[in-house]
């Protein structure tokens, strides 16, 4: 019996290497994981005294060879594969224990493009894959976690069929998340942008959920490791486990009061905001959100965009919330948060930006991310908004980025005033604000309007002029941008294109 070991992450090995040599097997490794083994007393076959081949091009070039591919890939049910080796003298390979090169720890170093090309295992690729389909008679190893059970499954005889299955799984799912890594790297590092007509998708596995968006549904938390920050690498500094629809709803509620000036605050239900505003502290930016909509923000998802302080944290603490996200607390800040066993905290330093992936039946879309607010402003009313009007609009224009289309915000001295989301009907979105609104007691005189995306009819125009509303932000772009212009002038209002659109589904 035959075991190859070469291993760059050498923790661990130690226990399986003796506990194969302990049952008889011949080791055959190479290089630095050939000294470790020889200087615990195994006895070690060199990799160049069966390829009878030196290692070379700077140890670029070591196991492919035929001794040692011909070894893994021959097949003991074979008459012609068990000729071929005894003619030619190559002795079976019996289990292949290889990590990789670490090129994703590479990456975040400032290495050079030819400095990170030498981070590429080719070598160690090649023998795991060539082990992983000769699973039928090859143990192959190439997750250290899996160095105990394995080792323990020699040892008693009970290394099974299905065993290996797992282990070819593993092994091919390795390879494929590498390749995977160093394909999208390597459009980034070369600077390209157009999809090749083959893509992969490096994901690494964060945690199994309790659940999906239902109870019935499994739920998954995965990793990409082309982003090292967003909200699946904030810190989840107490509470219940994150479920899936929370990590949905923080993402929004993060990335929305991540754009807003400090100090700022942002309340989200069910992927919408119900509360947004900007204050003095964020303690002025909470009671404003709050205020917004008190009944939808029971259970919500609270963020800020700055430190959260111990006289915040007990205001807090008297709502019932799911999620409190901040990029700092203060240690008794934390000390009250402690008190609520369930409440989740979590610290979120930011996000980066990849790809917008959206799931369809037979398939995926695959969109850049929207992180233009706008194109080219453009005043298209006889009247300019006033300096506040202005502010209120830009502020507005950024929350309903966030709100489900159709979606529309009315907002005032840098709060939200109402929120109108998911209808079907864009006049019905902005009924369902000025609902909210009048419900809660604000006052919409002065107050401005923000859509996602452009008012196909006047009607919204008369409506909103109705309510108050004194100056409108849109992307424009209807065939009947002239009769709702006309419709704004009409009323004295102020309207402002932003000729980008944000709609979101």
């Amino acid at each position: 019996m035959r075991a190859l070991i070469s291993v760059y992450y050498k923790e661990g090995i130690q226990d399986l290497a003796k506990t194969l040599y302990e049952l008889g097997y011949e080791i055959v490794s190479t290089g630095g994981t050939a000294k470790l083994l020889a200087n615990m007393g195994i006895k070690v076959t060199k990799v160049e005294e069966l390829t009878h081949f030196p290692e070379i091009l700077d140890g670029r070039v070591k196991t492919l060879h035929p001794a040692i591919h011909g070894g893994i890939l021959y097949r003991d049910w074979i008459k012609t594969d068990k000729e071929q080796i005894n003619q030619l003298g190559i002795k079976p390979i019996d289990v292949v224990v290889v990590n990789l090169y670490p090129f994703e720890e590479k990456l975040r170093e400032d290495l050079t493009e030819q400095e990170i090309m030498e981070f590429i295992d080719i070598g160690g690729s090649a023998l795991i894959r060539a082990s992983a389909k000769n699973f039928y008679r090859v143990v192959v190893v190439c997750d250290p976690k899996d160095y105990l059970w394995v080792a323990q499954k020699l040892k008693d005889g009970t290394l099974n069929l299905q065993d290996r299955r797992y282990l070819a799984y593993k092994a091919f799912s390795l390879t494929a998340y590498y390749d995977a890594l160093i394909s999208r790297s390597l459009g980034s590092i070369f600077e390209i942008e157009d999809l090749p007509d083959h893509f992969a998708l490096p994901l690494v596995l964060g945690s199994s959920l309790r659940y999906g968006e239902n109870p019935h549904q499994k739920g998954w938390l995965l990793h990409n490791p082309m982003e090292q920050l967003g909200i699946t690498r904030s810190r989840v500094l107490q509470g219940k486990e994150m479920s899936f629809n929370n990590y949905l709803d923080a993402d929004s509620c993060a990335k929305l009061v991540s754009e807003l000036q400090r100090p700022a605050c942002a309340i989200v239900k069910h992927g919408n905001p119900c509360g947004v505003a900007i204050g003095k502290d964020l303690m002025q930016a909470f009671e404003k959100a709050f205020q917004t909509d008190r009944e939808s923000a029971f259970g919500g998802i609270v963020a800020f965009n700055d430190r959260v302080n111990k006289f915040l944290a007990e205001r807090l603490a008297d709502i019932f919330l799911e999620v409190i996200i901040a990029p700092e607390f203060t240690e008794d800040a934390l000390e009250v948060f402690s008190k609520r066993k369930n409440l989740r905290v979590l610290q979120f330093l930011g996000y980066s930006y990849s790809f917008d992936i959206k799931k369809v039946s037979g398939g995926y879309l695959f969109q850049n991310e929207d992180i233009i607010d706008y194109e080219d402003l453009k005043v298209v009313s006889k009247r300019y908004p006033t300096d506040s009007e202005f502010n209120d609009m830009l502020f507005a224009w950024k929350v309903c980025k966030y709100v489900k289309s159709n979606g529309v915000v009315i907002a005032k001295d840098g709060s939200t005033l109402g929120v109108g989301s998911g209808n079907v009907s864009r006049v019905d979105s902005l009924r369902c604000a000025i609902e909210r609104a009048s419900r809660y007691g604000f006052e919409l005189k002065g107050s401005v309007l923000a859509s996602e995306a452009f008012f196909p009819f006047r009607d919204s125009i008369d409506l909103a002029h109705q309510a108050g509303i004194s100056a409108i932000i849109q992307p424009g772009g209807s065939i009947r941008d002239k009769e709702v212009i006309e419709a704004v002038n009409e009323y004295g209002m102020a309207m402002i294109f932003t000729r980008t659109r944000h709609f979101r589904h």
